[in-house]
């Protein structure tokens, strides 16, 4: 992992992002509002947006399919193919003792980001009609706000005096 393959990385992150979101409000803003402007959602989504639009939203819908497939391949690839090369090497490490503390590590990571695809997946890539309007704001909550607040607590309690102050606190509000 160079400093040149970590620049062209996030320039390309940048770009893509950039470019697609550029082409999806594009067309969103072809389309025809002429109903309430209210949003029944915590922030403004895409979905919920759709719902207002008086036009066929087909043409986005297709877009965002079109667009968000081959990303989420080649997302979902380079991360089955790096647990994979991780597990190998975790696999080679000689003592019992460094192999559980490499997959207790990989396995809080892999947690992770398991719920923020999931949760991200279930509410964009297979929406359902009968997901109710609650149902998705609780998902989109669990993507936007609880993966980002876990994510630090996981990574400080493998911090052993991080974890010991935090037992010290809990049994002190206990007793």
């Amino acid at each position: 992992m160079t400093n040149r393959f970590c620049a062209k990385s996030i320039i390309m992150c940048w770009l893509l992002g950039n470019f697609i979101s550029f082409i999806v409000t594009t067309t969103l803003s072809r389309l025809i509002f002429c109903g309430p402007n209210i949003i029944d959602h915590l922030f403004c989504d895409l979905i919920p947006l759709l719902e207002l639009s008086c036009s066929d939203p087909f043409i986005v819908h297709l877009e965002i399919y079109v667009l968000s497939i081959p990303i989420l391949l080649t997302l979902t690839t380079i991360i089955v193919v790096s647990y994979t090369y991780i597990v190998i090497s975790v696999l080679r490490i000689p003592s019992s003792t460094g192999r559980q503390k490499a997959f207790s590590t990989c396995s809080s990571h892999l947690i992770v980001v398991s719920i923020f695809y999931w949760t991200m997946f279930s509410v964009y890539a297979l929406p359902n009609k009968k997901q109710t309007r609650v149902g998705n704001k609780l998902l989109s909550l669990l993507y936007t706000v609880f993966t980002p607040l876990i994510n630090p607590i996981i990574y400080s309690l493998r911090n052993k005096d991080i974890k010991k102050a935090v037992q010290h606190e809990f049994h002190k509000h206990i007793m």
